[in-house]
């Protein structure tokens, strides 16, 4: 037995016609092969979504259906319509239109009936820039390769345009595949929906040529990965004068040999001699702006020991303001020693007592608990 057409729609029998609109549109999209590609009774529900539409969209369809069912449809009753689901016609002007308005912006198409000059794409140009280029801000020369508008014709393709033949105007094709309809941008006329009548020789009428151009860019202070810089009107002509699209910078900053970067604030690794760590003394560390600042060791300072510098590190983009730089100190086991040196480093061995290496010495005291333990 057929189904109901009301309860295919979700409708009641006194629906308006906007409510019955409504219902399918969101039954439609429900329902729609696209969307569950695999599912063999989806082209069936799809149908009969369609069917009871163009039946209760139709006021004299309508009302043959309410007083006879679906017998108003077979035997010949009911002209236009075919018998059953098989026979149904999907070529109405009521399922296109309502299949137009739901897709037309499937993929980001532009809807039918657009003439207007087609805007040119964006480019991506990726930028490597140093740490110090970064810190200090810098204009940097890029050489990019992109469409620019054809100086023979100005850009418009030839001297008169004509309705292209293909699309006759619309800019867009359609194609039947199956029980559906796809629209796309039409191939010959770049969805402009116009054609060139004497086509400039120069560009072969698009209206535009690939040119390799010289271009520079402001790199500000405290630009850090994944920054995306915006340059309007620098990407690709448009086809036959429509307009250019935008290059985008994309930056990368490469590592530094002695400064780590997380965030505004930069890291430094700083070796330092074991007597100046045992003994205390004073170092320059470098820093990004070229100065260098002194910092006092105390005696007895451990591998790890860190310290902060205020306002040494990363400027912050679009401030005034810096981040920190921090400095972790790395104790360095002196190598190649004289016999002297050995003599002089046994004697101090000897002369050491409990509390000169108290970490040696707590950790011998739990080794000896636990073999006690043990």
């Amino acid at each position: 037995m057929a189904k109901d057409y009301y309860e295919l729609l979700g409708v009641s029998r006194t629906a308006s016609f906007e409510e019955i609109k409504r219902a399918f549109r969101v039954k439609a999209k429900e329902c729609h092969p696209d969307y569950h590609q695999g599912d063999p009774e989806a082209e069936k529900r799809f149908k009969e979504i369609n069917e009871a539409y163009e039946v209760l969209k139709d006021d004299q369809k309508r009302a043959a259906y309410d007083r006879y069912g679906h017998d108003a449809y077979v035997n010949g009753m009911g002209s236009g319509m075919g018998s059953g689901f098989g026979g149904f016609d999907f070529s109405g002007t009521g399922f296109e239109s309502i299949f137009e308005e739901m897709f037309s912006n499937f993929g980001g198409g532009r809807t039918r009936g657009s003439s207007q000059p087609q805007k040119g794409s964006d480019v991506r140009y990726d930028l490597n820039v140093t740490l110090q280029e970064a810190y200090e801000g810098i204009k940097k020369s890029i050489s990019v390769e992109t469409f620019v508008a054809c100086e023979a014709c100005s850009g418009k393709g030839g001297k008169e345009l004509e309705l292209c033949s293909t699309c006759g105007g619309h800019g867009r094709v359609r194609q039947r595949q199956g029980f559906f309809v796809v629209e796309t941008e039409c191939p010959i006329c770049h969805g402009t929906g116009k054609m060139v009548k004497d086509p400039c020789q120069k560009c072969q009428g698009t209206g535009r040529i690939k040119k390799k151009r010289t271009l520079e860019v402001n790199i500000p202070k405290g630009v850090d990965t994944g920054v995306r810089m915006r340059l309007m009107g620098e990407g690709n002509a448009g086809f036959q004068g429509g307009p250019s699209g935008d290059l985008y910078v994309f930056v990368t900053v490469k590592d530094h040999e002695l400064f780590v970067r997380e965030g505004n604030n930069l890291f430094c690794e700083f070796p330092i001699p074991m007597t100046t760590a045992a003994l205390g003394g004073t170092v320059k560390v470098p820093t990004m702006s070229g100065k260098a600042v002194e910092l006092d060791i105390k005696p007895g300072t451990q591998t790890g020991t860190q310290i902060k510098i205020k306002g040494q590190g990363m400027p912050i983009l679009r401030s005034e303001t810096y981040g920190d730089l921090f400095v972790t100190f790395k104790v360095e086991t002196p190598l190649n020693l004289t016999p002297r040196q050995k003599e002089l480093l046994s004697e101090f061995d000897k002369e050491s007592r409990e509390n000169t290496q108290s970490e040696c010495t707590d950790f011998l005291c739990k080794i000896k608990k636990l073999w006690k333990d043990l």
